[in-house]
């Protein structure tokens, strides 16, 4: 029961948001009733909170673990893989949904303290792992010792949330094409091997 009161309850916020979903909603939906509810939630923050947990972990499991946690890529293929892999993932949605995280980001950040640390976290994990694999580019010789990479990952993030944003509100794909193509462009600017590195030409 817990599993499908966080299943309707994210579908449920992903459509309306979270402070336009309420707990009615979410037990008429799910078929749990009260007592079911406050056996696995404390209260709607409370399960709020454990979507965005869940959220964390599937994009963790789904793109960053697969992505950088691959030893056989180089770490600059890791980052080109991890923008393919957006890009992907926005294209088979057909530029409907975003990203669910960003969603949450642009709804709660500047109305709930405990939500904006929690994705504040979130996102720096995110970051973290891109700046990871720019570290090692560098250590290896692959990308310019100049380069700060926790810079450049807050870059490359930064640059991706905003384009998944503005795709979702053009409904149009080329949008984040254009800002992968940019981000290569730029990354290769930095690279010590730009030719080596997958997908040619933007």
């Amino acid at each position: 029961m817990r599993q499908q009161i966080l299943e309707v309850a994210s579908k449920l916020m992903e459509i309306r948001g979270y402070h336009r979903t309420s707990l009615e909603d979410v037990l008429r939906d799910s078929g749990a009733g009260k007592g079911n509810f406050y056996h696995y939630f404390r209260s709607k923050e409370d399960l709020g909170y454990a979507i965005l947990d869940r959220l964390v972990r599937s994009f963790a499991e789904r793109t960053l673990d697969p992505v950088f946690g691959d030893p056989r890529r180089p770490p600059l293929e890791q980052v080109e893989a991890f923008f393919q892999v957006i890009l992907d993932t926005q294209r088979s949605r057909n530029c409907v949904g975003g990203c669910p995280m960003g969603n949450l980001a642009t709804e709660l950040a500047d109305s709930h303290e405990g939500f904006r640390r929690r994705l504040c976290e979130a996102f720096d994990g995110w970051r973290a792992r891109v700046a990871g694999a720019l570290a090692r580019a560098r250590a290896d010789g692959t990308l310019a010792d100049e380069v700060d990479p926790d810079a450049l990952a807050r870059f490359v993030v930064a640059g991706l949330e905003g384009a998944i944003l503005m795709t979702k509100v053009q409904k149009d794909i080329g949008v984040l094409e254009t800002c992968v193509a940019e981000l290569r462009r730029h990354l290769r600017l930095y690279a010590r091997e730009p030719a080596t590195l997958p997908g040619g030409a933007c």
